[in-house]
């Protein structure tokens, strides 16, 4: 249960600082895309450096999770269809719904209730996904 409340604890702090930095907005992320605006790329770009320069630092000095078991990082199949593909089938995604994953349930909590229609779809999208994982090219 200690577990589970520092994970409630952190998703909460998460939610609010998307909300505060305004990465669920969908008008800055209008801007975003239609490159009127740099708030959203240094955001994104931001965290990229950040989570670069952690797994670094997690892979250097060999770190261990809390169950003392070493953290093992593996590398990425490199393949240019699953990305781009994937890459394709997100950004229209989020261009539609005006959110990625993270934002659609930090808009649920902030009371934008419609947000609840593209989760569905979201959810329903994975569930097709992995009917048909093994016929999709990866």
């Amino acid at each position: 249960m200690k577990k589970n409340s520092l994970f409630l604890i952190v998703g909460i702090f998460f939610g609010i600082l998307m909300y505060k930095s305004e990465a669920s907005s969908w008008f800055r992320i209008y801007e975003m895309f239609n490159f009127q605006s740099i708030h959203m790329y240094g955001l994104m770009g931001s965290a990229l450096a950040v989570g670069i320069i952690l797994v670094r630092f997690i892979k250097r000095k060999n770190l261990k999770d809390i169950h003392g078991k070493a953290i093992q990082i593996p590398d990425k199949e490199k393949s240019i269809k699953r990305y781009l593909f994937g890459g394709i089938f997100f950004g229209l995604g989020w261009a539609l719904a005006g959110a990625c994953p993270g934002p659609m349930f930090v808009l649920t909590g902030a009371g934008y209730f419609p947000i609840l229609v593209v989760i569905l779809g979201a959810l329903l999208g994975t569930w097709f996904y992995g009917l048909l994982k093994n016929k999709l090219p990866h």
